[in-house]
């Protein structure tokens, strides 16, 4: 069985198990006190992480670090049908690599914020704001030209990849960074649709889906 090393509030720690409970496996946690306790700077977490960062896991003995590279393997791994990292289709894995590396940048500025004002890091919120704002203007506008192409998602498939997963947790957590979204209405739309997938868990600051409105 797979296990977590996992901090409730993290959206990082979030993604992993939104994937894995989509693709319906089964895992465990530890919890790590990244704050106030600090615990992932601690000297049994730097064992299994050098660079003191959340998540980790272990999946019977193989220890991987990186929400990016996790999503990766546990897709690979766990996803028979292949939907969630399309192995086969070059074209595609460029995109879905092109959007993990996008979505660490929001980590950098949306993720950033939300520290700076709920745990008091030392940040320069304003220019994490503003680097935020920036990648979620241009994330609307791609998702804005795709659904006018009959596109839903952010890759070019009719189906979500492990790219959507890797943006929408510190999107959907952004307000609580000072980074509001409501002028970003193709973002919204997709948060929705990405909500209604089979599978969908929340988390604190994420809520579930509204009623589906009539045609």
């Amino acid at each position: 069985m797979i296990t977590l090393y996992d901090y409730e509030l993290s959206g990082n720690c979030y993604k992993l198990r939104l994937l894995m409970s989509m693709l319906g496996i089964e895992w465990k946690t530890v919890p790590v006190d990244f704050y106030p306790g600090r615990e992932h700077k601690s000297d049994w977490f730097l064992k299994l992480n050098p660079l003191g960062q959340l998540p980790v896991i272990d999946d019977d003995g193989f220890v991987l670090r990186d929400a990016q590279a996790i999503l990766v393997y546990l897709a690979s791994r766990y996803d028979p049908a292949g939907t969630w990292y399309p192995r086969e289709d070059p074209k595609l894995l460029g995109e879905i690599g092109q959007w993990l590396a996008f979505a660490d940048g929001i980590t950098g500025t949306a993720s950033a914020a939300r520290l700076h004002d709920g745990l008091f890091y030392d940040f320069d919120v304003e220019a994490a704001r503003a680097g935020a704002h920036r990648l979620f203007r241009i994330l609307d506008e791609h998702l804005w030209f795709g659904e006018q192409e009959g596109r839903d998602w952010i890759c070019a498939a009719n189906h979500p990849t492990i790219a959507d997963i890797a943006c929408f947790p510190y999107i959907m957590l952004s307000e609580e960074g000072g980074i509001p979204r409501q002028d970003y209405p193709a973002i919204r739309r997709w948060c929705d649709r990405l909500k209604r997938i089979k599978g969908f868990i929340v988390m604190s600051g994420v809520f579930p889906a509204g009623p589906a409105r009539a045609a």
